[in-house]
């Protein structure tokens, strides 16, 4: 007789209990225990941090004859009496609650039991929502830009800081330019930006990047003070396209209504200044946008917010900003191709700024080797225009339109994105349309006057999103295959590669039933892997070489929002059943990871083996901290708490003991 699920939990314990499982049921002591945090803190890393990389994590390895790395740690109260801590991830827990203790200059602390024996599931959503989104909110003003300037990014060639303010914000420059001349230890140029980006314009700043200005508002104690934004993760001081977007559904999960419509008003003058969304607010992103999600932004915030006269104004701004990028980016010359579909495109020339160096190594190699020259000398060359290659022109072309994209990088994209309308875009763009057509029927009764004086209806943009379909149909839709393909316009023919991009359509809608029938039967066998959704199938991304390096969007390599697009699609066509045994397997990877490592969620994961231990291309931020992780990854964050939301408390006790997907769900 096939076992219960419940007794394949029960065995599933045991067996961790056998192993010496680092969750498990903890009785040595409750309530709370008065500890000095500085003599008990040095005293557990120097028990139990046996390789001295400031973190209690399952690598910590056992000094054979002694006590040190036994994943048990005995510490004095009050009173003399002590206490115990046993195993791995209630050791990490200890030790969070000692460091943010000694962080907030505290002698002493009463260690509460429930937070040290927390379960995991809990903890990782209680510091997410209590301490995570705090510890990513940044701001563009005084306050922001001292914290910016340490960041290496901010350094120019002369050793200056450039703030850039665009020309039509008189207040912006009035700001920072006094900021300027009350710190003149810190060297800061304020300089304007153009309406109108060009190519000379890029030319005359080079040497001379800096971060670009975003919204000002009057505080609540006086003063100015910058629109608050979070940012990815702990290294970045900028505000990020797609990745808001992601953000902002967590943020509005965990009740931050208010951060995430402030997210929204500086997109909306991201667009109003710089005429786009950008990829980042710093000036090397001038020339590229990201994937664009403002609509669907614009209408999560909104069903939040109170519904009166002032909302009502801010949602007409929103929507004009939404309006104004949707007409003057996607369906402009550059994005616009001759199949009435969009692409990704980048008008900068050369190799982006913002790459880290050598990631360009296996590009620049094969020429490199015609030459003559080593790589570094020839990659400086190039760069100085002293070596002319209109191939490596042409590659460059396609790798900014793939930056555009926020797929950096996959072989999908490689050496062609900027011939591709991709799957990605055109189901987002649908969306915008339809979002757009929604909103104007529901809250402004099916017309709506733009800036500038026109008007458009509501049917107008249902039409937009109906011709999109249509269009789509045509070139994205392989009946044989069952799956949405990326179409080159260059060779005039659709592309094999099988991405989680075909799962776009159906968190957008444009599926038909029948399409998504077909697309979760074909496409899911092919990127459901034990941890979650991958970036590619395997055989699509093809074999690894030297030559031809892992990229971190393919195979085995998974990310928060494609899990998040995955979820929703599945649940858009009535697939529940799917939906929740992918948000269970992601939500078991970044749950056993932060067990595991000291509380470690990170921008993504190798879902094939369900680690976060991922060296493809930059690495991993999030994964390289001291002591405690402080912000986890924004989008990973937010899907965590999203996650959650959807599977049943059965699951969630089965997601704290660690029980695997395979023996909750069956298969791999």
């Amino acid at each position: 007789m096939k076992p219960s699920h419940e007794t394949l939990a029960s065995i599933w314990f045991a067996v961790l209990l056998v192993q010496g499982a680092h969750v498990h049921a903890q009785t040595h002591w409750g309530g709370t225990v008065r500890v000095a945090v500085r003599p008990t803190l040095d005293a557990l890393m120097r028990d139990e941090d046996t390789d001295g990389d400031t973190r209690i994590t399952i690598d910590d390895p056992h000094i054979h004859g002694t006590d040190r790395g036994d994943r048990q740690f005995w510490f004095s109260g009050a009173g003399g009496h002590a206490y115990e801590v046993e195993g791995t991830y209630y050791l990490s827990n200890l030790l969070g609650e000692l460091k943010r203790a000694g962080d907030a200059g505290k002698d002493s602390i009463d260690l509460a039991a429930d937070h040290v024996f927390e379960l995991p599931a809990e903890r990782t959503s209680r510091l997410i929502r209590e301490d995570y989104w705090d510890a990513l909110t940044r701001s563009v003003d005084r306050k922001g830009l001292l914290r910016m300037f340490v960041d290496e990014k901010v350094a120019s060639e002369d050793g200056r800081r450039y703030v850039y303010v665009p020309l039509d914000d008189e207040g912006a420059w009035e700001y920072f330019s006094a900021f300027a001349r009350e710190r003149p230890d810190l060297h800061v140029t304020v300089t304007r930006v153009p309406r109108n980006v060009t190519a000379e314009f890029m030319r005359e700043i080079e040497g001379h990047h800096g971060v670009l200005a975003l919204g000002l508002r009057p505080a609540r104690g006086g003063g100015i003070e910058g629109v608050p934004f979070v940012v990815p993760g702990g290294r970045f001081n900028e505000m990020y396209g797609w990745d808001s977007y992601f953000i902002s559904l967590g943020l509005l999960h965990d009740g931050r209504t208010e951060l995430a419509r402030d997210m929204v008003d500086n997109f909306v003058y991201e667009i109003n200044h710089y005429g786009k969304i950008l990829n980042a607010n710093r000036t090397y992103y001038l020339t590229r946008s990201q994937p664009p999600f403002l609509t669907s932004m614009i209408r999560a915030v909104w069903e939040r917010l109170p519904k009166n006269n002032s909302t009502r104004a801010w949602l007409q701004k929103a929507l004009n900003a939404a309006i104004s990028e949707y007409t003057g980016v996607w369906m402009n010359g550059d994005h616009l191709t001759h199949t009435g579909l969009s692409r990704y495109f980048d008008t900068g020339k050369g190799p982006p700024l913002e790459v880290e160096p050598g990631a360009y190594d296996v590009i620049y190699a094969p020429y490199a080797r015609k030459a003559g020259m080593d790589i570094r000398s020839f990659e400086h060359a190039y760069r100085e225009g002293k070596i002319s290659s209109p191939e490596l022109d042409q590659f460059f072309v396609h790798d900014r339109a793939m930056r555009e994209s926020g797929h950096d990088t996959s072989y999908r994209l490689i050496g062609k994105c900027a011939d591709l309308v991709t799957v990605d875009l055109n189901a987002l763009l649908y969306r915008v349309e339809r979002d757009i057509g929604e909103i104007i029927k529901d809250e402004f009764h099916g017309s709506f006057s733009v800036k500038g004086g026109a008007t458009c209806t509501a049917a107008q943009w249902f039409a937009r999103a109906e011709k999109r379909k249509s269009l789509a149909d045509r070139y994205l839709w392989d009946q044989e295959r069952g799956m949405y393909f990326d179409y080159n316009v260059a060779s005039g023919r659709r592309e094999a590669y099988v991405s989680a991009t075909t799962l776009y359509p159906l968190w957008a809608g444009m599926a038909t039933e029948k399409q998504a029938r077909a697309v979760i039967a074909h496409a899911l066998p092919l990127l459901e892997v034990p941890g979650g959704i991958a970036g590619s199938d395997e055989a699509s991304r093809g074999p690894i070489t030297p030559e031809r390096p892992e990229r971190q969007w393919d195979y085995p390599y998974g990310w928060a929002p494609h899990q998040i697009i995955a979820w929703r699609g599945l649940l858009n066509y009535g697939r529940k059943k799917d939906a929740v045994r992918l948000v269970y397997r992601w939500l078991f990877t970044i749950t056993s990871n932060a067990v595991n490592y000291s509380g470690t969620i990170p921008e993504k994961y190798d879902l094939v083996r369900r680690t976060h231990m991922v060296f493809a291309e930059y690495g991993n931020v999030g994964t390289k901290f001291s002591y405690i992780t402080r912000e986890g990854f924004g989008w990973t964050n937010a899907s965590y708490q999203m996650g959650l939301s959807l599977i049943s408390t059965q699951l969630r006790g089965d997601l704290d003991r660690l029980v695997p997907p395979e023996w909750v769900f069956g298969g791999m």
